[in-house]
């Protein structure tokens, strides 16, 4: 998506594996009293992406763990996780990539949960110019110039018999999509096909919307929940970040039995939006809220599929070192540690 591609090389984590804790796991449940604050930074402004959360509040999910969850927009793309390693923050959504990328210059983050599943990140284009990858030799691809975006470029070409010489990216910032309606370019890396293709799909512009893990890029979750390693080690913090995701959970299961929840929690959390989109973004992003096995919970993440993402940043030059078993774990997931 152009402003979470212009989330630029803040960087984030070195994928990884560590399931850490073993067996299954009770709910915490409150007592009442006071609530806890936990302050949250997004990745972005409020969008579909986010319908879980801001169900889960507008729902008292929140309320009912014993929280008082404060979410907070970013001053720009790159504060969230800059956020949480400064304390600021308790808790940031980011995206894997960002994570791995940040990990390898040494921040201490560390994955505790997903919002989405699956990439987002799409190739987008208008008028069949690029109806399959194999359209891509000698046509004009506008990236927000995220090194990991020219990579995925280069990595779907090379899977389907293109040369990427053959291939001409060019950096348009934040105005993917303002750059391929101008026919600046002849389609776009890293619009989320599930906001603004949905949206060139409701203004009848057709677009053809192919996604990364099904042309060549190994899969990936596009968004995480973040949190700080050394926080995590301290008491009582293990027991918030339960109670948040269990919340969420609930948000993202409200959600899934009436996608109505989340759209007018959107538009109560931001005014300016159209709640018909919003509405069509939200059913469009249901799929990827959870894991495809339905026995795993909300927000796992599987450390086979992170190891091998991580290796293909490796591949690419993006990060000097693999994951390691600290770059994320389920341990806080609702109903069981894994």
């Amino acid at each position: 998506m152009n402003r979470r591609a212009a989330a630029t090389v803040l960087a984030v984590l070195t994928a990884a594996v560590a399931l850490s804790a073993c067996g299954s796991k009770q709910d915490v449940t409150t007592t009442g009293g006071e609530l806890e604050r936990v302050d949250l930074v997004l990745d972005y402004l409020p969008n579909a992406d986010h319908a879980p959360i801001y169900a889960a509040q507008a729902t008292g999910a929140f309320k009912a763990e014993g929280l008082d969850v404060r979410i907070r927009t970013p001053s720009d793309p790159a504060a969230p996780l800059k956020l949480v390693a400064a304390g600021q923050a308790d808790i940031a959504i980011s995206y894997e990539p960002e994570l791995l990328l940040a990990r390898d210059k040494g921040a201490r983050l560390a994955a505790i949960g997903a919002l989405v599943q699956k990439p987002l990140t799409s190739i987008i284009s208008l008028g069949g110019k690029v109806k399959a990858p194999k359209d891509l030799k000698g046509k004009k691809v506008g990236t927000a110039g995220i090194p990991y975006q020219s990579a995925y470029l280069k990595t779907i070409a090379k899977a389907n018999g293109v040369d990427p010489a053959q291939v001409h990216e060019i950096n348009v910032g934040f105005n993917l999509i303002p750059s391929m309606l101008s026919k600046k370019v002849d389609a776009t890396l890293g619009a989320f096909w599930n906001i603004e293709g949905v949206q060139l799909q409701r203004q009848h512009k057709r677009p053809t919307i192919i996604r990364m893990d099904q042309v060549g890029v190994p899969t990936y979750q596009e968004l995480v929940f973040v949190a700080d390693t050394d926080r995590l080690q301290e008491k009582g913090v293990g027991d918030v970040m339960r109670r948040f995701l269990q919340a969420v959970s609930r948000g993202a299961k409200a959600v899934k039995a009436d996608p109505n929840v989340g759209a007018d929690a959107l538009v109560k959390a931001d005014s300016s939006l159209d709640r018909a989109t919003q509405l069509a973004q939200v059913k469009a992003t249901l799929p990827v809220f959870f894991p495809d096995d339905a026995a795993f919970p909300f927000g796992y993440m599987n450390a086979d599929e992170w190891k091998a993402y991580g290796q293909w940043m490796v591949d690419n030059g993006l990060v000097k070192r693999l994951p390691t078993p600290t770059s994320l774990t389920n341990e806080f997931l609702p109903g069981r540690g894994i």
